[in-house]
This record gives structure tokens, C-alpha cells and sequence, in this order.
């Protein structure tokens, strides 16, 4: 079954951030992934909960597919992924959300 990491960004530093962008997508493809969503301009339609967000709060939405839950973890918590996220530490705010498909 599909998985699917859903990444919310809100990035305060862009062009240190931009270093963890050049490296990331190449190492999404090498462990079977593949970007579906990458948008700074998504519209907020409603909100509530743990995302309670003003419109102008909302940053970046990220969907990346995976093959399944196992993929994305092996990824995510891949050495090779652990060093390039090193790059982001302090670039933002990032809630990550792993979850399956149907």
C-alpha cells in the first residue's frame, strides 16, 4: 500500500534552507519516492486542531509518495537523509505527517 509524507514549512531562512533543497529530491528518488505537491501557495479552506493556522501563517505543503510505510522510514530515518537534515535545523518550523494511502 502507498504511503505519503506530508511536510507543512514554514522557512525563515531561505537561502540556508535552500542548500537541504538541492541535496533532499535526489535522495527522495534514491530511495523510491517521488514528489506529488510542492506549494507555497495553497489556500487554507478551513482550519482547526493541531494545524490552526491564519492564511498567512500557512508556509509550504510537500507531498511525496513512497511504496509504502516501510520505504518512507528507511528513508527518513536513512544516514544519508539524518545528515542533509542537519542543513534545515533552524531554517523554520516543519510538522511531518507519515501516513498511508488507500
Amino acid at each position: 500500500m502507498s504511503a505519503y509524507l506530508i511536510i507543512h514549512a514554514k522557512v525563515t531562512d531561505w537561502p540556508t534552507f535552500s542548500q537541504y533543497t538541492q541535496l533532499v529530491p535526489e535522495l527522495v528518488r534514491q530511495f523510491g519516492g517521488e514528489y506529488l505537491v510542492m506549494d507555497s501557495n495553497a489556500d487554507l479552506l478551513e482550519k482547526a486542531g493541531f494545524m490552526a493556522l491564519e492564511a498567512s501563517e500557512l508556509g509550504s505543503i510537500v507531498v511525496s509518495k513512497w511504496p509504502d510505510v516501510d520505504a518512507a522510514k528507511t528513508f527518513w530515518h536513512s544516514a544519508q537523509y539524518q545528515q542533509a537534515k542537519q542543513l534545515r535545523q533552524g531554517c523554520g518550523e516543519f510538522n511531518v505527517i507519515l501516513t498511508n494511502g488507500l
